[in-house]
């Protein structure tokens, strides 16, 4: 009887280790001399993505270097090193969820799916899902796709939302998948696909840096509303409680506003061209009382 209950400790145990309880704290990690890993994007204009130099630039990027700042301080380690790991739409939840990386800085969605894999700090932009066609096309609405192609990133809620939208309204559109936002933008242009839906603010950003932004255009009503956040393990609560306070802090003294001004109002690389965006009533509210607390 005795062995049975240890056998079954010893499997409770590895179970627990398997699921990631068992690994070391983030904050832990770095004290020990290791190095906080920062996850970007490829295309993600302009929260994460390459400049011209094939360097890892954006919104969220300077964000995560803030809060690297933070973990600095906490940890005493001053020659902490960050290291860029570059990841996909497909992978990105997997890659913090594993371990492998310990802040995602992009532009992914909060919503309670992805909870169950992950953690999220405060939102840092809130935009919905609308559409990307040429600039000679009639579509205007999702229904205006009817019989025609739709394509969307993989991995993405926009494109869970365009799937379910076709199925309800029985719009007989073909959902093409991408593997990443600078393909999707390609397919439009090439006439493989008839309008990409992906959040506005990427969209805007994706043809404000295209070779013809001229030739295209953001169409129709949000099909989602999305809170942007930055992704960090689960089952870490010193380290988000530490990345919470420092996104507050950069919110509440109003620090975040030159580096959203730098990356939505002035001229970005790789163009120097300017997205025109400012802050939208929504973000501009929901920073009033700024929580990691989300409806979705």
């Amino acid at each position: 009887m005795q062995k049975n209950v240890w056998r079954l400790l010893g499997v409770v145990g590895l179970a627990v280790l398997a699921s990631g309880a068992g690994r070391a704290g983030v904050l832990e990690r770095v004290a020990a001399g290791g190095a906080l890993v920062v996850a970007h994007r490829e295309s993600s204009i302009p929260f994460s993505y390459l400049d011209g130099k094939k360097e890892a630039v954006g919104y969220a990027v300077d964000l995560c270097l803030k809060l690297a700042e933070a973990v600095r301080k906490k940890t005493g380690a001053k020659n902490m090193p960050v290291e860029f790991l570059q990841v996909t739409p497909a992978n990105r939840i997997a890659m913090v969820e594993t371990g492998k990386a310990d802040l995602e800085c992009g532009s992914t969605t909060n919503n309670a799916e992805r909870r169950q894999k992950v953690a999220f700090t405060i939102p840092h932009f809130i935009t919905g899902a609308r559409m990307l066609v040429r600039a000679e096309s009639r579509v205007d609405r999702i229904e205006d796709l009817y019989g025609k192609r739709l394509v969307s990133t993989k991995g993405t809620t926009p494109l869970k939302a365009a799937d379910q939208a076709n199925r309800e309204r029985l719009l007989h559109i073909t959902i093409l998948e991408a593997p990443d936002h600078a393909k999707a933008v390609e397919m439009v242009e090439k006439g493989e696909a008839d309008a990409f839906v992906m959040d506005d603010v990427l969209l805007y950003g994706l043809a404000a840096n295209r070779a013809k932004p001229e030739a295209l255009k953001v169409v129709g009503k949000f099909l989602t509303t999305e809170p942007l956040a930055i992704m960090l393990p689960k089952n870490d609560p010193e380290f988000k409680k530490l990345i919470d306070e420092e996104m507050r802090r950069l919110i509440v003294s109003k620090e975040i506003q030159p580096i959203y001004d730098k990356w939505f109002l002035k001229p970005i690389p790789p163009n120097d061209k300017a997205l025109n965006l400012p802050v939208s009533y929504l973000l501009k509210d929901f920073w009033k009382y700024p929580s990691d607390f989300v409806p979705f």
